[in-house]
């Protein structure tokens, strides 16, 4: 959205407008999708909008969208946008840099679905119902049936995670802890991926992966964890609870391993501090917990000390076998249910990680061999 401060309807870069010279079907989807017709130029929106260039250019950038010179490309959608967001800043709500953080986060996210949308819904959808039918013929009429019920649901999707999220954080005693909050981190990393790449046809390998984390992602949210991201052979997620996390990485080993059609997977899980921005998460829990996938057994998990530990605290997991069999004598000296731990932990060699020095991995395994229900 770089221009200048004529007004002119020139593009900055000498390029004719886009309206004059688009592809008249994609100009009426477009305008369908938008709800309004192209009016302004990106000074022209600033302007109307009551926001300087700059800050104009700054959100329009921030939301993943090129710069369009002084082309009439922009809607009343446009430049209401920038003052609601102005808005903010100016009522004192929002930061400058917090604007267009929401700006890039929101952009971010939107441009990732409406691309899946395009690429994989709307295709299967818009195949001609009849021979002598282009694909193009029909792609107007089914957005224009699909376009109110899928904003409906979207809203209703982002209202109910932002408001599992705001529970979680207003849960949290320490301030602190809103932003910088303690973590179970796992990463799920299926073996052997590169070569599968090399040997599968590309068909072949989507659907492997859209199998993939379609499974983690309904195993991850199941069992109350978070699906931070995936990563093609590899999924990121994280869980308040160890408990959550540990359940969830032996569910996703047990279920990988009952399909013939998955290869092998090893997962790695961290706990400790993490930092979470705009939707993801960082810090040296995270990289250990990297670390730990890579160096893990196919069809294990392996964790780390600090996660070990928790297990411990919370009285999932005995510190070995040796207290399990004497907590289960002493329950039943008195009379009472021994304890039910639901893993079991095992240490392995101290070895040295890449950039995180000597660590002390803990392989994870389910107490009793037999999943839970």
């Amino acid at each position: 959205m770089t221009v200048d401060d004529t007004g002119s309807g020139a593009d900055a870069d000498g390029r004719a407008d886009p309206e004059s010279e688009g592809d008249p079907l994609a100009l009426r989807i477009e305008q369908l999708i938008l709800g309004a017709e192209r009016r302004y130029t990106p000074f022209q929106a600033a302007r109307s909008a009551g926001v300087s260039v700059e800050l104009a250019t700054r959100f329009w950038r921030a939301m993943g969208f090129a710069d369009i010179g002084q082309a009439k490309a922009l809607t009343e959608a446009d430049v209401l946008a920038l003052r609601r967001l102005s808005g903010l800043v100016e009522a004192g709500l929002l930061s400058e840099a917090m604007a267009v953080q929401v700006a890039r986060s929101t952009g971010q996210t939107t441009a990732r679905l409406a691309e899946w949308q395009i690429d994989s819904f709307l295709e299967g959808l818009t195949e001609p119902p009849e021979p002598g039918m282009t694909r193009t013929e029909v792609t107007y009429p089914i957005i224009e049936l699909l376009l109110p019920e899928l904003e409906e649901f979207l809203v209703y999707v982002w209202r109910r995670q932002l408001a599992a999220s705001a529970g979680r954080v207003v849960q949290t005693a320490d301030d602190e802890e809103m932003v910088d909050r303690r973590l179970a981190v796992g990463f799920a990393d299926l073996v052997g991926f590169t070569r599968l790449t090399r040997r599968m046809e590309e068909e072949e390998l989507g659907e492997l992966v859209e199998a993939f984390e379609t499974t983690a992602a309904d195993l991850v949210a199941a069992r109350g964890g978070r699906l931070v991201k995936t990563l093609g052979d590899e999924v990121l997620y994280a869980a308040d609870d160890a408990g959550v996390a540990a359940e969830i990485a032996l569910r996703l080993i047990e279920t990988m391993a009952n399909d013939e059609t998955m290869p092998e997977l090893r997962v790695g899980i961290a706990f400790g501090t993490v930092t979470t921005r705009m939707g993801d998460v960082f810090g040296t829990t995270v990289n250990l917990a990297s670390r730990l996938t890579s160096i893990a057994p196919r069809d294990a998990v392996l964790v780390d000390s600090a996660f070990a530990q928790e297990l411990i605290r919370t009285g999932e997991a005995p510190a070995s076998e040796a207290e399990a069999a004497e907590a289960a004598a002493a329950a039943e000296k008195e009379g009472e249910e021994p304890p039910a731990y639901r893993f079991a932990l095992q240490p392995m060699w101290q070895r040295p990680v890449r950039g995180l020095g000597v660590v002390e991995p803990w392989l994870l395994t389910r107490r009793g061999g037999e999943p839970t229900s």
